[in-house]
């Protein structure tokens, strides 16, 4: 049952701190980033988010091995 504890635990903060950037991230900018890649042509956009994923992975990471560490 510990495990399955710190599991919803760190999903908890993960749901918040995801939430927090789209709130405050999407407000400002359009929702990227600086150093996100956005093209737009005409109709056409495309958006490939790098700084957002590594932020996502970065913090991810911490807070999985601040829970899960042996």
């Amino acid at each position: 049952m510990d495990v399955l504890g710190k599991a919803l635990m760190a999903m908890a903060v993960l749901i918040f701190v995801v939430g927090a950037l789209i709130y405050l991230f999407g407000r400002v900018g359009g929702g990227f980033l600086p150093g996100d890649i956005v093209v737009r042509r005409g109709s056409f956009t495309f958006a490939f988010p790098i700084v957002t994923m590594l932020l996502i992975s970065l913090l991810l990471t911490l807070v999985l091995n601040v829970f899960f560490r042996h």
